[in-house]
């Protein structure tokens, strides 16, 4: 006879009700979406507009307030393709390998003799020396400079190529460094645009790499992909160079290894800088809006114990000569250094107005892009073909859900009834689920719940025709359900493994749509196993124990 024990019962109905608890704020998404933004307003230490009071006290703070998040496809967004510019970070390295090189050789000038860096390609350091005798010497001092490549793929190698072409010492990353760059440069642009759109409070972005040395980028809600470039596009880079001199002439000739760059604030004005920084943005660890002296706005930043060093010792050593802080190829400002600046910190004047100084701060304190990024695809999708595209799935939802209870319903009876109770309850697990791991849901996503609606109900399908067949052999209801569940949980387990295995496969192999539709497929097929195999079972169960017929027609 059907028997089901009372802890087992507890436990069926007990994750349905914890399937309804966590889907249930999605019933009301704009009313928990406009409560989470302003819990996450107070967690900034920012403070609350009216509106946004009333938003907190509009979901009961007792409840839980996890939502599905929804993608660009339904929200609306900007959706960027962006290249990073690898390159950029080589010659980066050659630049400030440079003073590491000359320094090292003019240790031993009594061998080598003088020391000239000569044009070279981006990527390379070309050196010689006035001693032709001395180039074994100089050849060994600069490889003695390279350090082991930090990754698993380049245990046991260096990270300099430096070899002799003439007369000419010639210094380039090794292949394994530059395979080790590329992946940190990714790594660190990834990370630093992540933080750049969550500074300004953005919803599930999707940032991803894509290929060698491409990134993903779409995020729901913003304007339009040019306010998303406007914000990730920026590369913040911010530098401190030593002043050579000033001019007003934009063609004034520059020295060797020297940048003439303009001022921001002061229009016709250029200053002739030093190509090696001697601190950079890298070593900030952190960068505020804050006020000068004036009462203007400015920015306050700090270094990391590194490069709080190199700042002391440079202020030290040069009181009374001009400072250029650059940001992005224009000198924000150029003090002169009246005293020693011990621990690290400074502010940035300019002619910021607050909007402008809050934003350099942001910007600062996500770090700079340790390369350029070239934009290869942007899309703007509005917020009414979102809408247009959650209507529209609406209606697929309930044009579908309305053919299967039809179809159960003439089929099956009051065992069809059942069936959509517990396809009802599967549906609501898949949300629930979808709430509780942060999953992103598409327009793929909901085919796949779409698709789940009507493979839900297979497994009820084969359970019951099963049961039609022992009723056909003369077992009583309660025999016959029984045997129907326990003869068909076999080819139900069996069609519902294969179709998982392929959703693992579209999962691991595939990428952005194609992964929503693997999300949503693997957790239905879960769900809808466990609702037509438990649920169903206990809501007949329960149904037999209630009416005891001494028939039944399925």
């Amino acid at each position: 006879m059907l028997h089901i024990p009372l802890w087992k019962r507890v436990l069926i109905w007990g994750i349905c009700a914890l399937g309804l608890y966590f889907a249930l704020p999605n019933f009301f998404y704009p009313r928990v979406e406009g409560h989470n933004d302003a819990i996450a307003v107070l967690e900034k230490g920012g403070s609350l507009s009216p509106e946004q009071a009333a938003a907190r006290e509009a979901w009961p703070a007792w409840m839980p307030a996890s939502l599905v998040p929804l993608g660009l496809d339904l929200r609306g967004g900007a959706h960027l393709l962006a290249e990073v510019q690898v390159g950029d970070v080589y010659k980066g390295r050659m630049d400030g390998l440079w003073p590491e090189v000359r320094d090292a050789l003019r240790a031993e000038r009594a061998v080598v003799g003088n020391v000239r860096r000569v044009e070279s390609h981006p990527g390379e350091l070309r050196v010689t020396v006035s001693e032709p005798a001395g180039m074994d010497r100089a050849l060994e001092i600069v490889r003695g400079l390279a350090r082991p490549v930090v990754s698993l793929t380049g245990i046991g190698q260096n990270d300099l190529e430096v070899r002799r072409e003439g007369e000419v010492i010639v210094v380039g990353l090794s292949e394994a460094e530059r395979k080790a760059t590329d992946d940190r440069t990714i790594q660190q642009s990834l990370e630093i645009i992540r933080r750049r759109v969550d500074e300004v409070g953005t919803r599930e972005p999707t940032i991803q790499r894509q290929g060698s040395d491409r990134i993903l980028i779409q995020v729901p809600g913003i304007g339009s992909a040019d306010e998303l470039k406007a914000l990730i596009g920026t590369t913040a880079r911010l530098t401190f160079h030593p002043v050579a001199s000033q001019t007003t002439d934009a063609q004034a000739p520059v020295p060797p290894r020297h940048h003439l760059l303009p001022s921001m604030d002061e229009r016709g004005v250029y200053y002739v800088i030093e190509d090696a920084p001697v601190v950079t943005g890298e070593e900030l660890v952190d960068a505020q809006p804050s006020f000068d002296q004036n009462n203007r706005p400015a920015v306050s930043f700090r270094f990391n114990p590194t490069g709080a060093r190199k700042f002391g010792d440079y202020t030290a050593n040069n009181i009374g000569k001009p400072f250029a802080i650059v940001l992005d190829n224009e000198v924000i400002s150029a003090p002169v250094i009246q005293s020693h600046i011990p621990g690290g910190s400074g502010i940035i004047t300019g002619r910021f107005s607050v909007e402008e100084s809050t934003q350099l701060a942001v910007l600062l304190r996500a770090g700079a892009l340790p390369a350029d990024l070239n934009f290869l695809e942007e899309r703007t999708i509005g917020p009414e073909l979102g809408q247009d595209s959650i209507d529209a799935s609406k209606k697929a939802s309930l044009v579908a859900t309305a053919a299967v209870v039809l179809f159960m319903v003439a089929s099956y009876g009051l065992f069809g009834a059942f069936a959509v109770v517990a396809l009802a309850i599967n549906i609501m697990l898949i949300i629930a689920v979808l709430a509780a791991i942060g999953a992103t849901l598409t327009l793929p996503g909901i085919a796949g719940i779409v698709l789940t609606m009507g493979m839900a109900v297979d497994a009820n399908v084969l359970i019951y025709e099963r049961i039609r067949e022992e009723l056909r052999q003369g077992r009583g209801p309660a025999r016959a359900i029984e045997e129907g569940y326990d003869r068909a949980l076999s080819a139900i387990v069996d069609a519902n493994v294969t179709t998982m295995v392929i959703a693992i496969i579209m999962f691991a192999l595939g990428a952005g749509p194609v992964r929503g539709f693997a999300v949503t497929l693997g957790i239905g097929i879960l769900t809808s196993v466990f609702t037509a195999i438990y649920v169903t079972r206990l809501i007949v169960v329960i149904y037999l124990g209630w009416r005891r017929p001494k028939t039944i027609v399925v």
